[in-house]
């Protein structure tokens, strides 16, 4: 009876999550957006708190500005920060908040290949991922819990059955899912640079350069959290007629950045 009750509750929790992101996907989101937001806006304290933070006007005013032109496009209020790290990397959060390494600032040459990185982290803010990561990792252990709890796992089979189920949710749901994050958020992104006005055929450059900077360091992409530089350059490419035609327009209405690195 317990079984079939909390059957009845998961299937009630599923159908009331569903959502869509920009791309026209269907998602499960359980987390409200309210506390995912809320988690965001810690998470950035934190962060400001324990990173060095650029004194280079030059570079902070350059990464506002294309982060601005970006953000206006989907509305809200947005902070940035730069943090003095070479590493090569950025990131968004729910709450709206932007975070800029000086390393990846360094890396790009020119206004749209920076526009490229920030249009993708954006992305993972307005499709939700973030949300929907932790709801499938919710659902992933609530899966496990309940096959544990059927599969009699004091016995040496449900033992490795549980255990055989941990390593499958892992390689076969949540990494899958986050590969398709990442490349869900490129073509987002993609989009919305363009309809900033920036030059989307610098995507392209950005993610040459990325790869060459890696080094043949990157992971095999069946055990990535990322897309292959090949795979996401592809994809890329193969998509550019669209947001060529949507920078065609903002260009003609006016939108033409003016960033200066």
């Amino acid at each position: 009876m317990k079984f079939k009750l909390f059957v009845v509750l998961l299937m009630i929790l599923l159908f009331s999550a569903c959502a869509t992101t920009p791309t026209g996907r269907s998602q499960l989101v359980f987390m409200p957006d309210d506390e995912v937001n809320a988690m965001g806006l810690q998470a950035f304290d934190n962060l400001k708190k324990e990173k060095p933070m650029s004194d280079n006007v030059e570079v902070v005013q350059f990464v506002q500005c294309i982060s601005d032109a970006i953000t206006r496009e989907v509305g809200g209020e947005w902070e940035v920060a730069v943090f003095k790290d070479a590493s090569l990397n950025a990131f968004a959060l729910p709450g709206g908040k932007i975070g800029m390494h000086t390393g990846l600032v360094g890396l790009v040459d020119n206004q749209d290949q920076l526009a490229t990185v920030i249009g993708h982290e954006v992305a993972h803010v307005l499709a939700k991922h973030s949300n929907e990561r932790m709801s499938q990792e919710l659902g992933t252990q609530v899966g496990i819990s309940l096959i544990s709890a059927v599969a009699a796992p004091q016995t040496a089979l449900g033992q490795t059955a549980v255990s055989l189920l941990g390593i499958g949710a892992e390689y076969g749901v949540i990494m899958p899912y986050s590969r398709l994050h990442e490349s869900e958020a490129d073509i987002i992104g993609l989009d919305l640079m363009a309809e900033a006005g920036f030059n989307p055929i610098e995507s392209v450059t950005l993610w040459r350069k990325m790869a060459q900077a890696s080094q043949g360091a990157q992971p095999a992409e069946f055990l990535s959290t990322h897309p292959s530089h090949a795979t996401r350059i592809e994809d890329l490419q193969a998509h550019m007629p669209t947001a060529l035609k949507l920078q065609q327009q903002a260009n003609a209405s006016g939108k033409k950045p003016r960033c200066v690195k």
